[in-house]
């Protein structure tokens, strides 16, 4: 691409409209970081620049629907920017409402577990505005390494360890000990949902897809929770769309009382799950 930063981006927008719901978003940052400055630096000093000879490769790359987290190497969530690969899921800001719920906590929790933790985003989040300890668990090696990196750059590490479990095996939380608090973000895509090329292409099927009905992980975990818990312990799950019947139900029927939360779009996004006396 020719000409300034900022008819560069209004070529980059347009051509990015016809896959891109943040066409514009999207070539921002994508722009900010080909120059290595903040989004908002690039647009109150850098318009009228010569555009750097690398944004047209981030933008094809963007055009064949390679999500803007992968291509940057970072996802903001909750406040705090997290280092994200192909091995992860892409931290939502949806998934904020797990953290608002965990932090509202009262007494809060003094040890955490995130099972699936991926880029330990949930687990991290927590653990940085509480002065509680954790373990993230996640049957990916790969995932855990970007989850440790994580800890290291948010000064975590004496407070979060992540461990290579799959709770799918016999025995895989023998060792773990009881937490106060337990979050969840499963897999709960059905198997033959379509999801947009951004997603299927490039984020792991093995965090996305859970069976026919997208339950098949809740009902593999919800027996096992209760080993895991303190006598007043909490679970948090994210849940999909439509779900929060049936994860209620199977919730309810492990002696689990459920409160549903939404997302900031009035979505039903997680349950809060507790036994005996309510928080």
């Amino acid at each position: 691409m020719t000409g300034t930063v900022s008819e560069a981006l209004r070529e980059a927008a347009t051509r990015l409209s016809a896959t891109s719901d943040t066409a514009r978003l999207d070539a921002e940052l994508l722009m900010a970081h080909a120059l290595g400055v903040s989004r908002s630096d690039l647009l109150l000093r850098h318009a009228r620049e010569a555009v750097p000879p690398q944004f047209a490769v981030l933008i094809d790359r963007r055009a064949a629907r390679e999500p803007v987290a992968h291509i940057l190497g970072e996802q903001e969530f909750y406040g705090r920017t997290f280092r994200v690969t192909a091995a992860t899921l892409i931290p939502r800001g949806d998934s904020e409402v797990l953290v608002e719920a965990a932090l509202a906590l009262s007494p809060p929790p003094a040890r955490v577990l995130d099972l699936g933790t991926g880029s330990g985003a949930l687990l991290l989040s927590v653990l940085a505005d509480c002065a509680a300890e954790g373990v993230g668990t996640d049957r990916s090696a790969a995932a855990l390494e970007v989850a440790r990196e994580n800890a290291n750059r948010l000064d975590l590490v004496d407070r979060a360890r992540f461990e290579l479990r799959d709770w799918h095996e016999a025995g895989w939380a023998d060792d773990l000990g009881r937490f106060g608090l337990v979050l969840c973000n499963p897999p709960y895509v059905e198997s033959d949902a379509e999801l947009d090329p951004d997603v299927r292409d490039y984020e792991p099927a093995s965090a996305l897809f859970a069976g026919a009905e997208g339950l098949d992980d809740y009902r593999a975990l919800m027996p096992q929770l209760a080993r895991l818990l303190t006598p007043d312990g909490v679970v948090i799950f994210e849940i999909g769309a439509g779900q929060a019947d049936a994860v209620t139900a199977l919730a309810e029927a492990e002696g689990y009382s459920a409160t549903l939360r939404r997302d900031l779009a009035g979505r039903a996004r997680a349950l809060v799950m507790t036994r005996g006396l309510n928080r």
